[in-house]
């Protein structure tokens, strides 16, 4: 896919505007989050039923992002991304205008969707309009705009419902979206279409509907329906699984498959579209329990975890202009290598340093360490992809691309979330264990406990079974505290794996694309 003629403004200008429409988009995935309370009250749902808001936009989004290198190919670059904007936009006024939680979870649908097509056509537009040797630098642009609006989306979304109504976290995106279809459909030029894009690929399209789709349910909802305890998602991961199996197979075999699984053979691209899995998994998943502890353990209010979450994503916009730098003068495999290296070092600090005792500033310190290294992965990682995919196969690899990223996102919250509730089960059992008439220090805290309430309240009877219940709230703590230091441990051994997965990059100078790259 190349463009038909030149851009009529300098393409950074041009990069940075479709950059903003996939900001746009991406902060939906997360702004909703802690308005969810708010929602079910005013639509007459409960707590439940409210977390569909989350799910149906998830869902919809992981579809079209695999299909969305085919459609662009089909449509055009301009067409299919302003088709993207306007359905964007006007799911977002409807969503904004739901009278019922059935209303706003279909536009939610219809939102992620429409929204889902703008992450990969942003990169291919990037990617077309800019050469190899200057993609490193314009990578940044691409890499703030989907690192940045998943931290920012919860604290922006407290915020938005706190001091006005949470249905202007939609109607926000109206003025934005109209401003951008106008600038896009004016500046950028038109791509070629691909000739061989006219077949459509109706098995392959709904194999991958229904399997992604599914597999999004299951991920989502998977812990909180205890997993495999529930027939819904013990049907619904058979169903995933063997529709997933099934597209694959058939697009090995297909002539013109909606999904191009060649792009796999080439080296540098298969080997980044398992690091940016990984670097998905880690961003989202430290994203989703940090502020989980903050709430739970240290009753932290929503925006206020959000403010802890966004320091760190202003170290990855100072850095990720660094980064872009570096690329130029250091190969990439290393930088790849040092950014896993430095977020495994960060989880290990994380690990270590979260306490009891901890205040605001040790939280931010703690999520600066996890984050550091994020920006010395994702531009060096995107930028080893597409070092040798053939320029008319930028729309498949970047929609490709972006659907490992979006699924190491939901992998690591699911996964993430299930480890932690499993780790703090095992501690609390272990420390009940301890927890004997025989066990001297337990006797010992049970006295002393009882005796100082008994000061308080006069009653023996009273006193130990106040005694007893704080000895029982400080168990649930400390063993909270002891399954969030294992699940930063878990964090930190998958990073690691990540430096030794990056030694298979092909070795590329610095200073860009190795020759014969297009």
């Amino acid at each position: 896919m190349t463009l038909t003629e030149k851009p009529a403004i300098n393409p950074w200008i041009l990069a940075l505007i479709v950059s903003i429409a996939t900001f746009m988009e991406v902060l939906d995935t997360t702004i909703t989050n802690v308005s969810l309370t708010h929602i079910a009250g005013a639509l007459g749902a409960d707590q439940d039923q409210s977390t569909w808001v989350l799910t149906s936009y998830l869902v919809s989004n992981g579809i079209i992002l695999p299909l969305s290198g085919w459609l662009s190919d089909r449509m055009g670059q301009k067409k299919f991304f302003l088709l993207c904007i306007a359905g964007f936009t006007f799911a977002s006024f409807m969503c904004g205008a739901a009278t019922s939680l059935g209303m706003l979870i279909f536009f939610r649908l219809l939102q992620g969707l429409a929204g889902g097509g703008l992450q990969p056509t942003q990169q291919a537009i990037i990617l077309d309009l800019f050469p190899p040797e200057k993609r490193g630098a314009v990578f940044g642009i691409t890499g703030i705009t989907l690192i940045l609006a998943p931290i920012i989306g919860p604290t922006l979304g407290g915020w938005i419902t706190d001091n006005f109504d949470w249905r202007w976290i939609f109607f926000t995106n109206i003025p934005v979206g109209v401003a951008l279809f106008m600038l896009i459909s004016t500046l950028l030029p038109e791509s070629r279409r691909d000739p061989s894009a006219k077949k459509i690929d109706y098995l392959g399209m709904g194999l991958l509907a229904i399997g992604l789709g599914a597999l999004q349910i299951v991920l989502d909802k998977g812990q909180e329906d205890d997993w495999f305890a529930s027939p819904f998602i013990l049907i619904l991961s058979l169903v995933s699984v063997s529709a997933i199996v099934g597209a694959v197979v058939w697009m090995l075999k297909a002539k013109e498959p909606i999904v191009d699984l060649s792009l796999l053979k080439i080296r540098s691209f298969a080997v980044a579209w398992l690091l940016i899995f990984f670097v998905g998994f880690a961003l989202y998943g430290t994203t989703a329990i940090l502020p989980l502890l903050l709430q739970t353990q240290f009753g932290y209010d929503a925006t206020t975890a959000g403010m802890v979450i966004s320091p760190g994503g202003i170290v990855i916009v100072v850095l990720m202009m660094i980064t872009g730098r570096l690329i130029s003068k250091i190969p990439v495999r290393n930088l790849v290598m040092f950014g896993f290296a430095l977020v495994a070092a960060g989880m290990y600090y994380s690990m270590t340093h979260v306490a009891p005792n901890m205040d605001y500033t040790g939280f931010v310190m703690v999520r600066i360490a996890q984050v550091m290294g994020i920006p010395f992965l994702f531009i060096p990682v995107s930028a080893a992809a597409f070092m040798y995919v053939p320029k008319e196969k930028n729309n498949k690899a970047s929609a490709l691309f972006a659907l490992s990223r979006n699924l190491g996102g939901s992998f690591g919250i699911a996964l993430v979330s299930a480890y932690l509730t499993r780790q703090q089960q095992s501690a609390q059992a272990n420390m009940v264990h301890h927890l004997t008439p025989g066990n001297p220090v337990y006797q010992n805290a049970v006295q002393h406990l009882t005796g100082f309430f008994q000061t308080q309240v006069g009653n023996a009877g009273t006193a130990s079974r106040m005694a007893m219940g704080r000895i029982y709230q400080e168990l649930i703590a400390q063993s909270s505290f002891v399954a969030y230091a294992h699940v930063f441990e878990l964090l930190a051994i998958l990073m690691v794996f990540g430096v030794a997965l990056a030694w298979f990059l092909p070795k590329v100078p610095a200073g860009g694309a190795p020759a014969g790259a297009h």
